[in-house]
């Protein structure tokens, strides 16, 4: 797994098998991480981040799950284990529904069974709705509520850098699936409309590769799915 600097603050960690990709953006004293992958190579993701030095001196870990789907929340007690170890704070963030769901441990949306694992519920610190500021050190992110591949998912905006991570609602040519639990094909079209608004440089998708030209990526989907 060869780790790749999107900027001097950013850390992709590209999916291994059936887990999502993996972002760490870190500002002082403070890490972010957007999505745990499903779990199961956990020690490769963080192996790797740390030789890199993205956990020097980090006294606050904020892990945010882009939705609820396993391959993006199975990895987030194993995440939490290992940084408390090192008597560092770990709190998790997500839209106030993938918490919802997060807390009671809904299998029918978590979906573990598809992968052979089981979710562990647990509480989420940080329940947030659309338009609120998520802090990481001297970073504001904006989260966008976009439901349509699930109920809860949602992106987040580094407006200063115009970067935008994505999850599962957005890929390069592609859009997350909308035919499991609390999917919706038309909140889904709504989500990109809104999307293609955003002045964005570069999105972090959930999977697969960088999309780099964001407007006419998501005007190709558009496209796509009025012609369905």
């Amino acid at each position: 797994m060869v780790p790749i600097i999107i900027k001097p603050d950013i850390l992709m960690l590209k999916g291994e098998y059936l887990d999502s990709n993996i972002y760490f953006l870190k500002s002082g004293k403070e890490l972010l991480i957007v999505d745990s992958g499903t779990g199961v190579f956990w020690n490769r993701y963080l192996s790797i981040a740390q030789q890199e030095g993205w956990f020097k001196n980090i006294s606050r870990v904020v892990i945010f799950n882009t939705h609820e789907h396993f391959d993006h929340v199975g990895g987030n007690h194993i995440f939490m284990k290992f940084f408390k170890e090192k008597g560092i704070e770990v709190e998790f963030a997500s839209h106030k529904d993938t918490a919802r769901t997060l807390e009671e441990g809904d299998d029918s949306i978590i979906l573990s069974y598809h992968y052979g694992r089981k979710y562990e519920p647990h509480p989420v610190d940080i329940k947030l709705k659309d338009g609120d500021l998520l802090s990481i050190g001297d970073v504001n992110l904006t989260v966008i509520h976009t439901p349509g591949h699930t109920q809860g998912s949602a992106c987040l905006y580094y407006e200063d850098e115009r970067i935008m991570f994505s999850g599962d609602t957005v890929f390069l040519n592609a859009y997350g699936r909308t035919d499991l639990p609390t999917g919706d094909e038309e909140e889904l079209i709504r989500s990109l409309e809104r999307l293609a608004r955003y002045e964005v440089r570069l999105g972090l998708p959930g999977h697969g590769k960088l999309i780099d030209d964001w407007k006419s990526n998501i005007y190709r989907i558009l496209d796509h799915l009025e012609g369905l």
